[in-house]
C-alpha cells in the first residue's frame, strides 16, 4: 500500500510548477503579495510565503512581472502585475497546460 507521505510528496511535485502559471493568471491585476498568497491557497493551490516571494522577486528579476510600491494606505505595499512579456508566456504555458492535461487523460485508467 502506497503510503500517505508518498502521495501528499508526489502530489507536491506535481503542483510546484503549476504556481508560476497561476501566479502570472492572477496577477493580470495588480496584487500585493499577501492578497496574492491568500488568493492563491483559496483557489486551491496551496503555497507558504517562504515559497512566493522569493518567486515573485525571480520573476521580477526575469522580466515577467513589474512591481512598483503603493504608499497611500498607512502600510506600504508592493504591488506585482504581469508584464507583456509574462503575459505572452502565460498563454503560451496555458497551451501547453492544456496539452499535458490532454495527454495525460487519454493515458490515465480509472482504478
Amino acid at each position: 500500500m502506497v503510503s500517505e507521505d508518498l502521495i501528499l510528496t508526489q502530489a507536491q511535485e506535481l503542483r510546484r510548477g503549476t504556481v508560476v502559471l497561476a501566479c502570472l493568471e492572477l496577477l493580470r491585476e495588480p496584487q500585493y503579495g499577501y492578497a496574492l498568497l491568500e488568493t492563491l491557497n483559496g483557489a486551491g493551490v496551496p503555497v507558504d510565503g517562504n515559497t512566493l516571494y522569493p518567486l515573485l522577486r525571480r520573476l521580477e528579476k526575469q522580466g515577467l512581472l513589474v512591481s512598483e510600491w503603493n504608499t497611500d494606505q498607512s502600510r506600504p505595499r508592493k504591488f506585482y502585475r504581469v508584464s507583456e512579456e509574462g503575459a505572452q508566456l502565460r498563454s503560451a504555458l496555458v497551451r501547453e497546460w492544456r496539452d499535458v492535461v490532454a495527454a495525460i487523460s487519454r493515458v490515465a485508467r480509472e482504478d
